[in-house]
Order: structure tokens, then sequence, then C-alpha cells
């Protein structure tokens, strides 16, 4: 009997183990949060990411000048894809664009790192949804660095990106699934938000409390830089979301976009090339924004 009931009750369990193995989410969570502690702490990883601001900057300043070619009728693809594509033609394109994906990853990195350690606790639920509002943030401003990366190491490697096609297809995958027209229009009323959200944060200029700027000159220069540059890549965001939303609405792949196809429909207008021109400056202005933020911004 007592043989019996030792076996009914089964192999005994550490306690130790046990506990261990109950907390082992938190202590996963925790050696996250130390880790990201440890790399924010280190100066090449700040200063890769102040690269990754200036590489960003870049990417924006060709986009704008591919948009001024094209507001004076030449030819070129407006959007990142393109000013990728263009890096490459250059005598030493192979090693700038190794180097800016690298920068653009450190900075992705970077951003990760601050979703992680983003203020605040969960004592309440208002305190919750604006901790994680801060982390999905910076996690999403981490996935499209970490993209843009990719595709300027793809370019380096030989490949030849199409953005709008690669908007078309996506769309067109989208579209093909149970519920795909609601699924593409909720992406585009998003990216249609975020377009606001830039063109809100430049007219009321809530991009400073991300930056150390001096009392100078200097400082009001790249505070204008910034205002112009946001409004005018909101802009640009907008109509992608509306192009994406008209999309869905028609149930039409060809008919989605992106950055490209945003200047396209500019152009299309019958001002359009003076406001294509003026979007291109805006894009410039955010370039040169970029680049200055890679020294101001408060890491």
């Amino acid at each position: 009997m007592a043989r019996g009931g030792a076996h009914a009750a089964g192999p005994s369990v550490n306690p130790a183990v046990a506990g261990r193995s109950r907390s082992y989410p938190d202590g996963v969570r925790a050696e996250a949060k130390q880790a990201a502690r440890e790399a924010e702490t280190s100066t090449t990883f700040r200063r890769l990411a102040r690269a990754g601001y200036a590489a960003n900057g870049i990417v924006h300043g060709l986009v704008g000048v591919i948009v001024l070619v094209l507001a004076f009728g030449g030819d070129g693809e407006a959007d990142q894809a393109g000013a990728f594509k263009a890096i490459s033609t250059a005598p030493v394109g192979f090693a700038a664009l190794w180097a800016l994906a690298i920068a653009l990853w450190a900075l992705a990195a970077w951003h990760i790192a601050e979703g992680l350690l983003a203020p605040g606790s969960y004592t309440d639920a208002e305190a919750a949804a604006r901790k994680w509002g801060l982390r999905l943030s910076a996690w999403g401003q981490a996935t499209v660095f970490a993209a843009l990366g990719v595709v300027a190491a793809s370019v380096a490697l030989g490949a030849r990106p199409d953005g709008e096609e690669a908007a078309e297809d996506a769309s067109r995958g989208i579209l093909s699934i149970p519920g795909g027209p609601f699924l593409l229009g909720a992406i585009g009323l998003g990216i249609f938000a975020v377009g606001v959200a830039f063109v809100v944060m430049g007219v009321l200029r809530s991009f400073e409390k991300k930056l150390d700027l001096p009392d100078t000159a200097v400082g009001s220069a790249v505070t204008a830089l910034g205002v112009v540059g946001y409004v005018a890549k909101g802009i640009a965001l907008v109509l992608v979301g509306a192009i994406l939303v008209i999309a869905a609405v028609r149930v039409d792949p060809d008919a989605a976009g992106g950055l490209d196809g945003a200047v396209t429909a500019i152009l299309a207008l019958p001002v359009g090339p003076a406001l294509a021109g003026l979007v291109g400056v805006g894009f410039l202005a955010y370039g040169v924004f970029c680049i200055f933020r890679a020294r101001y911004a408060r890491l």
C-alpha cells in the first residue's frame, strides 16, 4: 500500500526548479531590459544610432532631389528604393549602401531598446496604456529603420526593388484574402493617421522635445527645417494612405502605390509640378533636419 500510495503521488518536484520555471518569463524580461540598459550606455552604440539619423537624412534628401527632378519633367523613382539605387551608381556606392544599412540597423536597435525601457508602470489602465503607447511608437520606428536597412543591403547585393510594384503586389495579396479590402483600408487609414501626426508635429514643433537644440541661430534654423520637413513628409504620407484606401474601396490593387505613386498623383493635378516641387523641397528640408538630429537628438 505504501508503495502504491507513493506511486500515486507521482514524482517529487524540486520547489526551487518549479519556482524558476514559474518566474522564467519575468527573468527573460529582466535580462532583456538589463541588456537594453547596458546597450544604451555604450558610446559606440550611441554613435551608431546617431549615424542612423544621418543615414535617414541622406535617404530623405535624395528622395527630395528625385521629386524635384520629376517636378521639372525628369525621370526617377521618388521613394527610398529609388534613392538607394541612385547611391548604387556612385563610384563608392557599394560601400556607402552598406554603411547606410549598418547605421539604420543600429538606429532600429536603439529604438528597440528604447521601447523595452519605456518609462511608466502598470499601476492602472491609463499608465499601462501610456507605457505601451511609448513602446509601440518606438518599436514602430524600429521596424521602419530596420526595413530601410534591408532595402539598402539588398540594393548593395545587386537587387533592384521597385517600390510601386512591391506596394501593388502587397495590396494584391491582401485583397485576395477574406476581409482583405477592410484590412487594406485599415492599413491605408493607419498611414493616413501617421501622416496627420507628422503634420501636427511639424505645426506644433513637438519634435523639439526629442532634441537638445542650442539657443542660437543654428537651433532656430534646425527648428525651421523640422517644421517644413515634418509637414511635407506628413502630406506625402496622407496621400499614400488615401491611395491605399481608394484601392481598398475599388478592390483594385493596381490603384495602390507608395510614395512614388503619391508623387505621381500630385504631378497629375493642374498645378502638380509646382506642388511636387514644394514636396521635394520639404523632403530636402527633412533630410537636412535629420542630419542635424544626428547631432542634437536626446539619446
